[in-house]
């Protein structure tokens, strides 16, 4: 399938990614997991202009998870002070050439001052673009995003800025960090690994989910194309019947 044929198939709107194997990848060749992670963003540069170019609405990639505080601090620092910061400095132009918007999911508010200025700087440089949606998990995990969400409802029903029989789904889900997105379409995780991992637990219930043996540093277009032909072969249903 060449790019011109892709753009008038039945594309997901929506594509999560679990970019996952970046430290395998850099065992297997004798190096620093540093550099494992920092030729993820290589891959992760590739998919996001290929999803521009072929008309993906939204692209969501679980960057840091709560969970990942655990990791080793020096690996941690260069996740969040270096890499990610670098990313942003040095691929905002482009992103905003290509009409590309910038969204932040998670609570980025533990994260150090100055990476949440460079977020900051990002998602207002690309706030008016109308290409493809950029969302970015950073601190984020699932179950503390829907908690959070609880929070809020139940504040609001206390004061009475909500009544209690009009809390549903499209209430639930206009407090999430997806708010006004469509719920993903198709998520992905590379490495051959076969779980969400506390990723987009409620957006992703009724998602296409895709395995992908290829370690993310190596995860190219032409994997990206593979799963979106399976995803187009699927039969989605959403629990009924056709």
């Amino acid at each position: 399938m060449d790019m011109n044929t892709q753009k008038v198939k039945n594309l997901p709107e929506h594509i999560a990614l679990i970019m996952d194997g970046n430290g395998r990848w850099a065992k297997q060749r004798g190096l620093p997991r540093s550099l494992g992670h920092k030729a993820g963003v290589e891959a992760l540069r590739e998919i996001v202009t290929y999803c521009s170019d072929i008309g993906i609405k939204i692209l969501t990639v679980f960057a840091f998870s709560t969970e990942n505080w655990a990791r080793p601090a020096e690996e941690v620092d260069y996740l969040i002070n270096i890499l990610l910061v670098e990313f942003m400095k040095k691929e905002i132009n482009e992103l905003n050439r290509n009409n590309v918007r910038i969204k932040i999911l998670g609570d980025i508010e533990e994260l150090p001052s100055s990476t949440k200025k460079q977020i900051y700087e990002s998602t207002e440089i690309t706030k008016h673009n109308t290409g493809l949606q950029f969302n970015i998990a950073l601190n984020y995990g699932g179950r503390n995003e829907i908690i959070d969400a609880v929070k809020k409802i139940v504040r609001m029903t206390l004061s009475g800025e909500i009544d209690q029989s009009n809390i549903d789904e499209d209430l639930l889900s206009s407090y999430l960090y997806t708010s006004g997105d469509k719920d993903p379409d198709l998520i992905i995780r590379t490495s051959g690994e076969k779980r969400i991992s506390n990723f987009l637990l409620w957006q992703g219930a009724y998602s296409e989910l895709y395995f992908s043996e290829v370690l993310w540093p190596d995860f190219k277009k032409e994997n990206l194309i593979e799963a979106i032909d399976e995803y187009e072969k699927r039969d989605r249903r959403f629990g009924g019947v056709k």
